[in-house]
């Protein structure tokens, strides 16, 4: 426990690993919401090359979202998951664990979820749980969460050698900003649903969230499945900067495309019936 983790943060500035990218940087100064547009189109583009990639080549891909509240991770997959099929790409966000899931083997529920060939499944939150939320508010003993940090990276590894690829991204966020994403949720009739009674009880622990991170990072950030942090004050920023990372992380070439050309069809061989429907009315 007393290790310290190569991916623990002095709350900004992490020494970078070889292949680890730039350091962690912040700025404050926002995208507009063209320049935004504009650099996600790209990435969009690319996301379906490896969406295609890893269709034609049976390539099972399991990515990891982690983060306090209001980190972000909500945001960033739907913007991975705007343009590409929902039938490749797999969104997992769990609920609470049943009481029968309670009396499973930890981890039991998220298995099923893993991806087979030609999936690329992501977790909102994951078996990390553990190591943080359950383990801060009390809803495991500290036995049970020193157990999960002994195993979890011999579970991941398990899962490497079947054949997954393995990406676990952490959303950081400052207290001032969460503090701030909060308060805009109480007031917004469009966020409403996103403020539990849970993050009311988490807010005053920040202290114990950051803990358990840092505990989490030192006992699984490993060589074969790293922790990547992701500066998460900026929304905007933060969707762009972990798409390209993730391209960058999963080998993937574009594949031929085959040339489409719309048929000539006929129209007014049959004329449709006047049928007593009821229409939506054009109110906009």
């Amino acid at each position: 426990m007393g290790k310290k983790s190569p991916a623990t943060i002095s709350e900004r500035n992490r020494k970078p690993r070889k292949g680890d990218g730039d350091p962690p940087t912040t700025t404050d100064k926002d995208l507009s919401s063209k320049d935004y547009n504009r650099e996600l189109k790209k990435l969009d583009v690319e996301l379906v090359k490896l969406q295609q990639w890893v269709v034609a080549k049976g390539l099972k891909v399991c990515i990891i979202f982690e983060g306090r509240d209001t980190a972000g991770k909500g945001g960033t997959i739907n913007a991975i998951m705007e343009r590409v099929s929902p039938r490749v790409f797999f969104h997992i966000a769990l609920p609470a664990p049943t009481e029968r899931e309670k009396s499973q083997m930890y981890a039991q529920r998220y298995v099923p979820h893993l991806p087979a060939a030609g999936e690329i499944v992501i977790f909102d939150r994951s078996w990390y749980n553990r190591a943080g939320v359950e383990r801060v508010m009390g809803f495991c003993t500290e036995d049970q969460a020193r157990e999960f940090l002994e195993v979890a990276p011999l579970f991941e590894q398990l899962m490497i050698k079947s054949g997954i690829i393995l990406i676990k991204y952490w959303l950081e966020v400052s207290p001032e900003e969460q503090t701030r994403r909060l308060k805009s949720r109480i007031g917004d009739g469009r966020k409403t649903w996103k403020l539990s009674p849970m993050d009311l009880k988490s807010y005053d622990r920040w202290d114990d969230y950051t803990r358990a991170r840092d505990e989490m990072f030192a006992a699984t950030d490993t060589s074969w499945a790293p922790w990547f942090v992701a500066i998460s004050e900026n929304k905007r920023r933060v969707r762009l900067n972990v798409i390209n990372h993730l391209l960058k992380h999963i080998p993937y070439k574009a594949l031929p495309a085959p040339k489409v050309k719309l048929p000539k069809r006929k129209i007014g061989h049959y004329k449709a019936a006047d049928l007593p429907l009821k229409y939506v009315p054009q109110v906009f």
